[in-house]
């Protein structure tokens, strides 16, 4: 037995890049703890809570909101890895390694959004 949500390959990768990105975000300076770190967080574990949540006993118009929600959190995540390597928390090939993992993701989520056309 498992639920729905649990089969889609995007909710899996969701999963996978918020636990990467909290072992990345470990590694920022104490002073980001309330900001930074904590936000990118907060914005990663969104995108799989989000497509668990629409996938639930939701009408396609309800699952496509909540989609929606998990790309925006997406492009969260992207800007603060953006802040990230600017602030020089992490270097050019992880941010590259997380940005084109984060694109990758987030084509796939639109492409499953769109199978829920109203």
């Amino acid at each position: 037995m498992s639920f729905k949500f649990e089969k889609l390959h995007i909710w899996k990768d969701a999963m996978s890049l918020g636990e990467e990105i909290n072992l990345m975000a470990d590694t920022f300076p104490k002073k980001e703890i309330y900001n930074l770190s904590s936000q990118i967080r907060r914005a990663t574990d969104s995108i799989a809570l989000n497509i668990s949540e629409g996938s639930i006993l939701q009408s396609n118009p309800e699952q496509r909101r909540f989609l929606g929600y998990s790309i925006r959190s997406l492009a969260e995540v992207v800007t603060c890895l953006y802040k990230a390597k600017n602030r020089k928390y992490i270097n050019d090939e992880i941010f590259k390694k997380k940005y084109d993992f984060c694109y990758k993701l987030m084509n796939m989520m639109i492409a499953y959004r769109n199978k829920f056309n109203s």
